[in-house]
């Protein structure tokens, strides 16, 4: 094999635009005419027709006071020519037809707290942008959304825990506050000075279940104590888990974005933590080295975008 067969075309062929101009050159009949129909200055024009000329090593254009002409090399280089810019045409009503379809889905995953609270005004704002695009959500916890944007059933994943799967690349898009609450017959809830991180982790709490991200964040705030204590009630769903503190089983602990309507209508109260920090970050994620792209970019963007 010869050191020219090893060189990439790139070094050997005319670019696309060139092809172009001497298809119109044929066309037309002039190097003006050609470099009009291109959008391009006349001198532009020839010197791309010479450097097309220098690359191949033959004459293709003759130039004359009348006109420009095809030489007989340049009338069967323009025949090669027309073929690779109709399958260079193909490529791109291909390329276009796959944007097409990934535009025209758009499938999302998140953790419970963000599909209730945070979503629903994204979408409602991402349907303004893209009325054409069919959107399908998968609510779960942080694993279950992690998975499933690993095993690519989702373009666009949103978790609340700690930390972020390897595989996945991230982005921070709201800081969020976990809060302790109590019905108001609680004994908790007449305390001025709240509870300590010890007496939290060592009292049965109504919990979300292993693997949401409100889990895992209370699990690592509370680490240093000994973990938690059994818990009174291990709930699989955010409203599940306050109906229960709401009847008096026992405290619980959700996001503040959860709790709004309980807090505001005293159904809860908040009870202070007085010496650990229960801030988190969420954050969306996806496929590492996949950069979100139509839908699931302008869904990421939207999250970004605040009051």
């Amino acid at each position: 094999m010869g050191n020219e067969e090893r060189t990439p075309l790139v070094h050997r062929v005319p670019d696309l635009g060139a092809l172009e101009l001497l298809l119109a050159v044929a066309q037309v009949g002039s190097l003006s005419g050609a470099a009009k129909r291109m959008g391009i200055t006349q001198p532009a024009a020839s010197a791309r027709i010479r450097a097309m000329e220098a690359r191949l090593g033959v004459a293709l254009v003759d130039r004359s006071p009348r006109g420009s002409t095809l030489t007989a090399e340049g009338a069967l280089v323009t025949d090669w020519a027309r073929r690779v810019v109709e399958a260079a045409e193909a490529f791109d009503a291909g390329a276009q037809a796959l944007r097409g379809r990934r535009d025209s889905r758009l499938r999302v995953a998140a953790s419970m707290t963000i599909a209730e609270y945070l979503l629903p005004g994204w979408l409602i704002a991402l349907r303004g942008q893209r009325p054409g695009t069919a959107v399908s959500l998968h609510a779960g916890n942080s694993a279950v959304v992690a998975r499933r944007v690993l095993a690519h059933e989702a373009d666009l994943g949103f978790v609340e825990g700690l930390t972020v799967p390897d595989g996945l690349d991230s982005a921070v898009i709201a800081q969020d506050r976990l809060v302790v609450a109590v019905a108001p017959g609680h004994p908790w809830a007449r305390r001025t000075r709240g509870v300590g991180a010890d007496e939290l982790a060592s009292t049965p709490l109504i919990l979300r279940e292993w693997g949401s991200g409100t889990r895992q964040v209370l699990d690592g705030a509370l680490a240093g104590c000994g973990g938690l204590a059994e818990p009174l009630l291990e709930l699989a769903s955010t409203t599940a888990v306050k109906a229960a503190a709401v009847s008096g089983a026992g405290p619980c602990v959700l996001s503040e974005l959860a709790l709004g309507d309980e807090l505001a209508a005293r159904r809860l109260v908040e009870v202070p933590v007085s010496d650990t920090a229960l801030g988190r970050a969420l954050r969306a994620v996806w496929p590492a080295g996949a950069r979100p792209a139509g839908p699931a970019r302008d869904l990421l963007s939207l999250t970004r975008v605040r009051p």
